[in-house]
């Protein structure tokens, strides 16, 4: 069985959120395990000059946009053993960033066509394509409608959705002057309150959809989480599974992260990473710190923050936050740092050598997510020994275990219901067990540390869709 996993982004080539940490460690994960997985993603001018040096040119192919034709070069390389194709073309991607543009159609359409377009002219042909997010998601409809030519099998198709919220939404118009596709081809699978939807097209067109944890799946069937598309959701759910992401472990583990003062993996490094990054920045180790590392955006429940800041401050905690965002939480997070100076360290910005530094100092890390597909934050959190406060949605009820009164286990502490009260109740307790029974605060953490969420059961999971998608194949390899 023969896989290419399509991408818009991946680490650590280019990356701007999970996807990029998901697709730089699943296809390695699987190709440990003896899959036979390639993987595709845009050249972008982005990508470090390390990676560029080292890639080598296959040749040169022509992607046909209706009247116009887009000339594009292929490039490969093997990293962590997984044979990676790069589609160059400076007129979609060499540009600065990886996403934002006008054209954003254009550039991820181009891309998903490129991708049908190079393969049968080289020495790689899939049983199956796995697609991201709505920047593949138009490959399974154009596999439908156009076929592949030059394979002698038919390619099925899987597609996970990372974020239901990002969908791909365009005018009509964009079907003919990119894709060449006529008023016929929109159909309900297609069309979407007047316009097209990629993301609903591929739901619809590919062999099986997967999302990234199991909470979300379910919760995708709702309103409030399915963003217009419960009812596709629910049309799908025969096809569907939610599979939750796992964590690479050769990047984030305090035991080899350079970032650090130093190397940990129980509570006594963590002291001393704690006390280090904290006297650096002006404040007190002795004091119950929470970090955030975070999008600074309403989805990440930055609002529940703002309604209770001066409730927290009264609380003597510190706050360390990094991020970027909107610019009126990045507003907000200013008046913090200015009125509360000996009790909060703000960073706007984003700095992955800084992320781990607020990771290994920080006794709490909030995550207060309104909606969290998966989330990795929490899970590296843990890693590094940091409780996780979160709200219970997505993948964050599926990888927190609750801190319960009276009892010694979990991994951290769960409010139910999105609101700023409940989620203050949890840091006052998780404050009150800090300063009051420092031992038991202390088996908490030692719990975190032994949380574990590589890609090795997860990666079986994905395999066995594929078994499922790719029924008519007969060398279908091995799964160690």
């Amino acid at each position: 069985m023969k896989i290419l996993y399509a991408t818009s982004e991946a680490f650590p080539f280019a990356k701007s959120g999970g996807l990029g940490d998901v697709a730089g460690s699943l296809p390695k994960t699987l190709r440990k395990n003896n899959v036979d997985i390639r993987a595709v993603m845009p050249l972008y001018q982005d990508i470090p000059d390390e990676y560029k040096r080292k890639m080598k040119k296959i040749g040169d192919f022509t992607v046909q946009l209706n009247w116009r034709h887009q000339q594009c070069e292929l490039y490969y390389l093997k990293h962590d053993n997984v044979f990676w194709y790069f589609i160059k073309n400076d007129y979609y991607f060499g540009r600065p960033g990886l996403y934002g543009y006008f054209d954003e159609a254009e550039r991820f359409l181009f891309f998903s066509k490129a991708i049908l377009s190079f393969i049968p002219k080289y020495d790689f042909c899939p049983n199956i394509i796995h697609c991201n997010d709505w920047q593949t998601a138009a490959i399974p409809m154009l596999l439908k409608k156009q076929g592949y030519p030059g394979c002698a099998h038919q390619v099925k198709t899987v597609l996970t959705i990372h974020n239901i919220k990002y969908q791909g939404i365009y005018g009509v118009e964009t079907l003919y002057e990119i894709l060449g596709l006529y008023p016929a081809d929109i159909t309900s699978e297609l069309e979407f309150n007047g316009a097209i939807n990629i993301m609903k097209a591929g739901i619809y067109y590919s062999d099986y959809v997967t999302t990234v944890s199991p909470t979300y799946a379910k919760e995708l069937e709702h309103a409030y989480f399915g963003e217009g598309l419960d009812g596709v959701i629910r049309d799908v759910k025969w096809k569907m599974t939610g599979i939750l992401n796992g964590v690479d472990y050769d990047v984030f583990d305090p035991m080899i992260d350079k970032a650090l003062a130093f190397p940990y993996n129980d509570i006594e490094g963590k002291k001393k990473n704690k006390a280090a990054f904290l006297k650096e920045q002006g404040l007190d180790p002795s004091k119950l710190t929470i970090g955030m590392v975070s999008r600074l955006v309403e989805l990440k429940g930055i609002d529940l923050v703002q309604r209770m800041i001066e409730e927290l401050m009264a609380l003597d905690i510190q706050l360390v936050v990094l991020g970027t965002g909107d610019y009126h939480y990045e507003e907000f997070f200013k008046y913090v740092q200015s009125r509360y100076p000996d009790q909060t360290s703000i960073h706007l910005a984003f700095s992955n050598a800084l992320a781990s530094r607020i990771y290994a100092a920080s006794d709490l890390f909030l995550m207060p997510s309104r909606v969290e597909p998966c989330g990795l934050s929490q899970i590296i959190a843990l890693k590094y020994g940091t409780l996780p406060v979160v709200n219970r949605t997505g993948g964050l009820n599926d990888t927190i275990t609750h801190i319960e009164d009276g009892s010694d286990e979990g991994n951290g502490f769960i409010f139910n219901e999105y609101n700023a009260h409940r989620m203050f109740e949890q840091i006052k307790r998780a404050k009150r067990i800090y300063d009051e029974e420092p031992k038991r605060f202390e088996k908490f953490v030692k719990q975190a540390f032994l949380a574990n969420f590589d890609w090795e059961q997860q990666s079986k999971e994905y395999y066995h869709i594929y078994e499922i998608v790719d029924v008519s194949n007969e060398d279908k390899g091995s799964m160690l």
